[in-house]
């Protein structure tokens, strides 16, 4: 039997999103930057043969046309933090008989193959850390568990304390998201998506971006 996940993306408000990458681009243009960089990432998400919805679980008018337009389904934001979108996307929207997965909004060299190869390895609660080991990209339930969410700080030793199973892969699309200015320059070392990309273009950051795997 073929699995079909729930995908579940929490989205600030663009004006307070992404903090630690103020400065990156003209703050003028950084809630640009992040909604390209959530779109990005949808778009990889929807295009995955695993994933059979898309939930963005959101209170920013913004974010909720452009993804959308994507083809994900909206829910609003219960206003809790982080990790209370993330429970309310997945257990209370997509549902606990459901296959889910809750990723961030900063992948924006995400591939869709990527996130096929890991959602197919998960057998229990399991998360996938990100690129520096510390942080979380992406945690996954199958139906009956709870997501049981740990995001912030030093997740992926919480998620892992919590009793949620390491994934091991390389993904590196999967596994960079985007705090700071450094982690952006990583992100066209891989290629990052069209709308992250033409933006940078755009602003004379980039001359070119590798092309998408």
């Amino acid at each position: 039997m073929v699995r079909k996940w729930t995908a579940v993306i929490p989205v600030k408000r663009l004006d307070a999103a992404k903090t630690r990458l103020r400065g990156a681009v003209p703050s003028d243009r950084h809630p640009e930057l992040a909604l390209a960089m959530v779109r990005d990432t949808a778009t990889a998400v929807l295009a995955s043969s695993a994933v059979a919805e898309l939930v963005v679980v959101t209170d920013d008018p913004a974010v909720g046309a452009a993804v959308r337009e994507l083809g994900a389904r909206l829910a609003p934001d219960p206003g809790a933090g982080l990790n209370a979108a993330m429970r309310y996307g997945a257990d209370d929207v997509a549902g606990p008989s459901a296959y889910r997965a809750v990723l961030a909004g900063d992948l924006p060299a995400l591939r869709p193959e990527d996130l096929d190869e890991a959602l197919g390895r998960v057998s229990g609660r399991s998360f996938v850390p990100d690129a520096a080991g510390i942080g979380t990209v992406l945690l996954a339930v199958p139906p009956g568990a709870a997501l049981d969410p740990r995001f912030g700080g030093p997740s992926a030793a919480a998620h892992a304390s919590s009793g949620a199973a390491r994934l091991i892969g390389e993904w590196p699309g999967l596994r960079q998201d985007v705090d700071t200015a450094a982690d952006l320059a990583t992100v066209l070392t891989l290629g990052a998506g069209r709308r992250t990309c033409e933006l940078l273009r755009d602003l004379g950051l980039t001359a070119e971006c590798a092309p998408a795997a």
